[in-house]
């Protein structure tokens, strides 16, 4: 039974609940979650309180002093924010038959918890907590710049002033927080991560889903780092529209490879320079031509990533398969991400096999992807948390490289586009001709533009 059925397959609802003081990570924890479950077709939604209290709280500035528990005023909205989050969360899994809400607070208090808790438990709902508890101090003051810059609670606000504002933010919650304890509460089920994950500690994970999400989270580093996905050079096979196949690069798709290097100097810019990249490509040849001229020592070749494998319709164009297969060729523009091709593979097959890409992912730093069209659909999909029916339809034109960089409230997306020329290798739905339109259908979302995507 494939990963993503098996939470309709157990019944099983279940509520993350963040526990953690500010600038622990948990936001982006959460938001990790929900980008995993939700690529492997599991219903989640995150609920957080900092955007409730903040559509409550209105245009009145908030600094740390809102936090201060002696602030009546900020404990009122604070409250009201924690209702409101739980009202929409259990409406969500009541009407909208959620698989996995998560609950991302503070929830610093047992007495919190415990509310959380049982009103899980009346509605048959596995509440789950996650605590991301630490004292690096270092990794303390990497979370609070990422937060800062990202959170709309710092908008055009001093840097150094942001700064001070959250540590004292942060004492305010120290005073009364109370961590998860493998004594106190041994009944609950729990996820510690200690520091990151230099300790994790566990505690009553039952049901197969909990440890899912327990086997993704133990993979997780929150650290900043970036990710470039590149296609291959333009391949022979992209020259005479053909689909599939082992082809070698064409003299423009060299002439990208060559370019390549200083394409990923230009995005690491002159003080990381030096930084040392892993790179990853496919099996197939024109992925490692494309990877052939990088600096970098360590490139490893994974089968999962590549390309869609088209089965009987390998080597064939768009306007053979219509001729050929003409009912075949409806199917595929009616539901592509369900759509298989004979013998071959469909987009929600490439994600199952990519797992195991994403969970290495997770726990590397910085690491460039020169893999294929579908692959990349499908690893964009997951970091950007588009949605699956829009996936297979997005437009991603060879010869660009394209860095992400994961932060707390969203991902930033910038690309640099060779000024190399390649064919189009985008099809529209409801034609077998390969090349983008003025007419473009907003599915098709091209992501070649210099900007900051939701996450």
């Amino acid at each position: 039974m494939p990963v993503y059925s098996i939470s309709h397959v157990e019944n099983v609802r279940i509520c993350v609940v963040m526990v953690g003081l500010p600038a622990r990570g948990k936001s982006l924890i959460a938001q990790k979650i929900v980008r995993y479950l939700s690529w492997l077709s599991i219903k989640a939604k995150c609920f957080n309180v900092g955007s409730y209290r903040r559509n409550l709280a209105g245009d009145r500035p908030v600094d740390a002093s809102f936090f201060d528990p002696k602030n009546k005023d900020g404990l009122e909205v604070r409250q009201e924010a924690v209702n409101s989050a739980i009202r929409d969360m259990m409406s969500w899994f009541m009407d909208e038959n959620g698989v996995v809400g998560i609950f991302d607070a503070t929830n610093s208090t047992r007495q919190r918890r415990e509310q959380i808790l049982r009103l899980c438990r009346e509605n048959g709902i596995e509440p789950m907590f996650l605590e991301s508890w630490c004292d690096d101090q270092e990794l303390i003051l990497q979370n609070i710049a990422d937060v800062k810059t990202t959170s709309p609670d710092y908008t055009n606000r001093n840097s150094e002033l942001a700064t001070d504002d959250f540590l004292k933010r942060i004492a305010f919650y120290e005073q009364g927080y109370e961590t998860m304890d493998k004594d106190v509460d041994n009944s609950l089920t729990f996820i510690k991560l200690v520091n990151v994950n230099s300790q994790i500690i566990l505690n009553r994970i039952e049901s197969y889903l909990e440890s899912r999400i327990v086997y993704y989270v133990m993979n997780l580093h929150i650290k900043p780092r970036s990710i470039w996905l590149s296609r291959h050079g333009e391949s022979q096979y992209n020259l005479t529209g053909q689909i599939g196949g082992d082809a070698d690069l064409s003299e423009r798709g060299m002439r990208y490879a060559k370019r390549l290097p200083e394409l990923v100097l230009k995005s690491l810019g002159e003080e990381n320079k030096h930084t040392n990249l892993t790179v990853w490509t496919s099996t197939m040849k024109r992925t490692q031509q494309t990877a052939s001229f990088l600096p970098y020592k360590k490139k490893l070749q994974w089968k999962a990533l590549d390309e869609l494998d088209a089965g009987e319709c390998d080597g064939m164009t768009y306007e053979e398969i219509e001729q050929k297969f003409p009912e075949d060729f409806k199917a595929r523009d009616d539901n592509k991400y369900e759509y298989r091709y004979r013998g071959g593979e469909s987009y929600r097959d490439i994600v199952i096999r990519l797992e195991p890409i994403i969970m290495e992912l997770e726990r590397q730093e910085n690491i460039l992807i020169i893999t294929h069209q579908a692959v990349l659909r499908c690893l964009y999909a997951y970091f950007m948390n588009v949605p699956q029916e829009e996936s297979p339809w997005m437009s991603i034109p060879l010869h660009t490289l394209i860095k992400l960089e994961p932060r707390a409230y969203s991902t930033l997306v910038t690309s640099i586009k060779a000024d190399i020329p390649a064919v189009s290798t985008y099809k529209e739905k409801g034609t077998s001709q390969l090349g983008e339109t003025e007419t473009m259908t907003s599915k098709s979302r091209d992501i070649i533009r210099n900007s900051k995507d939701s996450a």
